[in-house]
């Protein structure tokens, strides 16, 4: 005979998270899944903390004194993804009858403007083009994974899960380099936007020939656990989004070409170490190179709509949250727009042009 299942209300917090993430797998990708559950592994061990048993016995004053906690404690940004991913639980246990129909309404979720909703962190152009100068130019490291991982997240803007999702196959080498994004959820590199992520995006031939070297010299002929072959692999084939993150921060470690910025000695260093590197002030995750190269391409000229197909993004979410650029980087930006695409028309406005006299 089938156990039945006990009165919702009577779960556990961590029994009802986990209930929560099963239902949401089917309309999330994976990384949305692990960002919630994160987010609410938190929320459970406070929870398991202060005695809460049973989501039934949840109330308006414990949510309060959660948000408080965590306000304290995480940048605001922070903690309204955390409110909302709170929120959304607790519609959801709404909905199963196992907590009070008004409940989410008592998370409160704090409004920011477009400042304190994004990170001024990213990779400078100003640090990026004399590391990948330094990586070409140094035949020791010229075509190291290392090498090869800077050149394509900086290149392309891509996502860590983009860079991750390739294969030696969506690698063409030179004379006309490019790699192609391709979303294949059932052997489990989904990309962000699924099918719409999907898309090929051209190399600079320098960093054609970089990849194309680390493909023949360095890359580790390994399949992953579905027979594909990824392009940038570990020992154990393709690497998870963590190794990708800690590959990144070696990787833009400055020290490799310059003296410390920070004063210390390279040789002494811990930040040097793998599982070290994030810990220095100077090296950066995927997402900033992301942000400086998107703000690259912008100071360079792009317009909004190029670089947003190249990187796979909305030009909304390009200008709220990646667009870094200092105040007279823009403003240049702005008036040599103005000076290569709009003289014309201005003259246009001038009244003794003979083109505007009328018979």
């Amino acid at each position: 005979m089938t156990r039945r299942r006990g009165p919702p209300e009577e779960m556990s917090p961590r029994e009802a998270r986990d209930r929560y993430l099963r239902r949401r797998r089917t309309d999330a990708t994976d990384s949305s899944v692990q960002s919630w559950r994160y987010r609410l592994k938190i929320f459970v061990e406070w929870c398991e903390g202060v005695g809460i048993e049973r989501v039934g016995q949840l109330r308006r004053a414990d949510l309060s004194e959660f948000h408080e906690l965590r306000a304290a404690k995480v940048e605001p940004v922070t903690l309204e993804g955390e409110m909302h991913t709170l929120q959304s639980f607790l519609e959801f246990l709404s909905d199963e009858g196992a907590v009070a129909p008004d409940l989410s309404d008592a998370v409160h979720i704090p409004k920011l403007d477009s400042e304190q909703r994004s990170s001024d962190k990213k990779l400078h152009a100003r640090d990026a083009l004399p590391l990948l100068e330094w990586f070409r130019n140094t035949p020791v490291v010229y075509g190291t994974r290392q090498h090869a991982l800077l050149e394509l997240l900086w290149n392309t803007g891509a996502r860590q899960g983009g860079i991750r999702a390739l294969d030696v196959r969506d690698f063409h080498a030179p004379p006309d380099p490019y790699v192609e994004f391709r979303h294949r959820p059932e052997t489990d590199t989904p990309l962000k936007n699924k099918i719409h992520g999907e898309r090929p995006v051209e190399l600079p031939e320098e960093t054609g020939d970089a990849v194309a070297e680390y493909v023949a010299e360095y890359r580790v002929d390994t399949h992953d656990d579905h027979g594909r072959q990824p392009l940038i692999t570990s020992n154990q084939g393709r690497p998870t989004g963590n190794t990708v993150r800690v590959w990144s921060y070696l990787a833009t470690l400055p020290c490799q070409h310059t003296d410390c910025p920070h004063g210390k000695n390279p040789a002494a260093c811990e930040w040097t170490e793998y599982s070290q590197a994030s810990k220095c002030p100077s090296s950066r995750a995927p997402h900033h190179i992301r942000t400086g190269a998107i703000t690259h391409l912008l100071n360079l000229g792009w317009p909004p709509e190029d670089v947003a197909e190249r990187v796979n993004s909305a030009v909304k979410t390009i200008e709220q949250h990646y667009d870094k650029a200092a105040p007279d980087e823009r403003f240049r930006r702005l008036k040599n727009r103005m000076e290569d695409r709009r003289r014309s028309l201005v003259n246009d406005l001038d009244p003794t042009n003979e083109t505007n006299t009328t018979s």
